[in-house]
């Protein structure tokens, strides 16, 4: 595994992160002694110590009793945390939440959570400034946030005290809310060269790219201005693959067709508007308006193509 500094933070980070958001109860759900395992594994047998999280993904858990597992060596690990609260008493809150559950008196990295523009961060000032003392009082180690859109790295860019930025880079710009893969580009480079460290996420367009994963990861890592790559992860086989991709070894025997084979399914988001965009978009017929005005799926006609995950700018529909 290769390590990489995160911008100015201070903070060593390996190439691969673990985006825990797979394993926990809004995806895979695995039981939680299945999932320590698995975070475990690629810390002591692949090198990863970086790990994902946010306080709506559900996986603190896991990620404590690894922590608590691993004993001494638990200070080598650096984890990564987002909230959407948006005053001081819910940031607290989520933070002391975080804290609490990861069994550690500090968070390496916590982030305001999908901050779209200036006007977000002004609207999320409150809870911003809250981690800033708290970064003082050693309960946090660096902050910054996680955005889905140019705007939002640009915006950061400008925003006193953001040490870090995990926005969405992908080789073909989905999931982008607003401009282009080259705008996110520009704005991520110019973030890093004013030493904020970037961590990127959907590296696979939402599972969109799968069947292009390794030219798609190797899109990502072969960026100078990403300092580590953010990847779901639900398997060993995996684990396996993505490791040996971003750190350049051999892929071990079988990985890469346990990986192909794995059973995919397109999944629709509580976040989906209804506005109808996939439905121009699939070919098969296999989307449908349910009775909540939300995007319902007819698995027997779907094909996973990856053409509704193109016409949705919220990334409301991935395959899982």
């Amino acid at each position: 595994m290769h390590y990489r500094p995160l911008g100015e933070t201070g903070l060593k980070v390996s190439r691969l992160c673990f985006g825990t958001l797979t394993i926990g109860p809004l995806q895979a759900g695995l039981p939680e002694d299945e999932g320590t395992w698995l975070l475990a594994q690629a810390f002591l047998e692949f090198g990863v110590n970086f790990y994902d999280t946010a306080e709506l993904y559900g996986t603190y858990g896991y990620l404590g009793r690894f922590l608590r597992q691993i004993g001494p060596r638990a200070s080598e690990v650096v984890v990564a945390s987002k909230s959407y609260a948006y005053d001081r008493p819910s940031m607290a809150k989520s933070l002391d939440l975080a804290r609490r559950e990861l069994g550690r008196d500090y968070v390496d990295i916590f982030l305001l959570h999908e901050q779209d523009s200036e006007h977000t961060l002004r609207g999320h000032r409150e809870a911003f400034d809250y981690l800033l003392e708290a970064r003082e009082r050693g309960w946090v180690r660096a902050v910054g946030i996680s955005t889905h859109a140019v705007a939002g790295v640009r915006a950061a860019l400008a925003y006193p005290g953001v040490q870090v930025i995990h926005p969405i880079i992908n080789s073909r710009g989905l999931g982008i809310i607003d401009g282009t893969l080259e705008d996110m580009l520009d704005a991520v480079k110019a973030a890093r060269m004013a030493g904020i460290g970037i961590y990127s996420m959907k590296a696979l367009g939402g599972g969109y790219l799968y069947q292009e994963a390794e030219t798609s990861l190797r899109f990502v890592n072969s960026l100078p201005w990403v300092d580590s790559v953010a990847v779901g992860l639900r398997t060993r086989q995996e684990l396996a693959l993505n490791s040996a991709i971003l750190s350049g070894a051999v892929v071990e025997p079988g990985a890469r067709e346990a990986v192909a084979a794995t059973p995919r399914q397109l999944v629709v988001h509580d976040w989906c508007s209804g506005c109808r965009s996939c439905l121009e978009a699939c070919h098969q017929e296999a989307l449908e308006m349910g009775d909540n005005n939300r995007v319902r799926v007819d698995h027997e006609r779907c094909i996973l193509c990856g053409y509704c995950g193109g016409a949705c700018q919220l990334l409301a529909l991935k395959i899982i």
